[in-house]
């Protein structure tokens, strides 16, 4: 892969709208995918396989999956938190599923119900179980800067929990800035971190803007060799531990900067811009990308 090509996961569909308070139908949600798969994201995050109980943003998530018309060369994924989750992405013949846990006892044990430790034993098992199908495991860490809970997060055990999810079979490891509280200093240092044990290429950035820092946070993670990052058109989400918190940083965003650099994506702007504005109607919001923020005004 070129050092100049820099591969974009869309979280919008999952953990952008997971997040947001509006639970929307799942024909829009649907409608939302159909644009997303226009922009020719290389990745996309459908939904979550997840109890509607506790999350009915996601509700139907595997029907979701089913219903949606996928074409070759785009990952699709759904999110797996437990054996339950993993047998109903399994049922709709899914072919990529996201694991995570966290960096912080006290937010594992609050998001699952479960130590760090036992977190990752319950995902070795469904990672064997995926490999054994043919199934690809992508890796999420949360709370690599800070814990809403427990406070600043050591990065050794940012990389510690990283290498456990490279090591049980994940190709790539998204690492997690839960609360948007990372400065490109502390960034980089748990990003050195985690690449004396795992191959840069096999890291991701998943960095949201609560402190406006995310792109500066991306800028600093493209100096030490990152090629692939989470975003959600819009900006959608929020982060319901963190007054203030505006949610992913923006795919339109995220775009802007890399072009800015000379780096290619494959994202098709104007498809982009689409998705964003069909899902900012839907939810009777702003769009939260300061590129379309920008532009509209100008």
């Amino acid at each position: 892969m070129s050092d100049t090509y820099v591969r974009l996961t869309e979280v919008g569909a999952r953990d952008g709208l997971q997040n947001e308070k509006a639970v929307i139908t799942l024909e829009q949600r649907l409608t939302f995918l159909e644009h997303l798969v226009e922009c020719g994201f290389p990745a996309i995050e459908v939904g979550a396989c997840v109890s509607p109980k506790w999350v009915p943003q996601m509700a139907q998530s595997d029907e979701l999956y089913q219903r949606l018309v996928k074409p070759e060369g785009i990952d699709f994924s759904l999110l797996t938190p437990n054996q339950k989750g993993f047998e109903a992405a399994v049922a709709v013949q899914c072919k990529e599923v996201s694991i995570f846990t966290a960096a912080s006892e006290s937010f594992v044990q609050k998001n699952i119900n479960s130590t760090i430790e036992d977190s990752l034993a319950r995902f070795a098992d469904i990672a064997a179980q995926a490999k054994e199908l043919g199934i690809k495991v992508r890796g999420y860490v949360s709370t690599i800067v800070d814990c809403p809970y427990d406070g600043p997060t050591d990065p050794a055990k940012v990389a510690y929990v990283a290498k456990k999810l490279y090591d049980m079979g994940c190709y790539e490891v998204s690492l997690g800035d839960t609360i948007g509280t990372g400065t490109p200093e502390r960034i980089r240092t748990v990003l050195k971190h985690c690449s004396d044990v795992i191959p840069v290429a096999a890291l991701a950035g998943h960095y949201h803007d609560t402190y406006g820092m995310a792109i500066a946070n991306i800028y600093a993670s493209l100096d030490l060799g990152l090629r692939s990052f989470d975003a959600s058109v819009a900006g959608l989400g929020g982060c319901p531990y963190a007054k203030g918190a505006s949610g992913n940083v923006a795919t339109e965003d995220v775009v802007y900067l890399l072009e800015g650099l000379g780096l290619q994506t494959g994202v098709n702007k104007e498809a982009m811009l689409r998705a964003g504005q069909y899902i900012s109607q839907v939810l009777g919001r702003q769009n939260q990308s300061r590129f379309v923020q920008a532009t509209c005004s100008a």
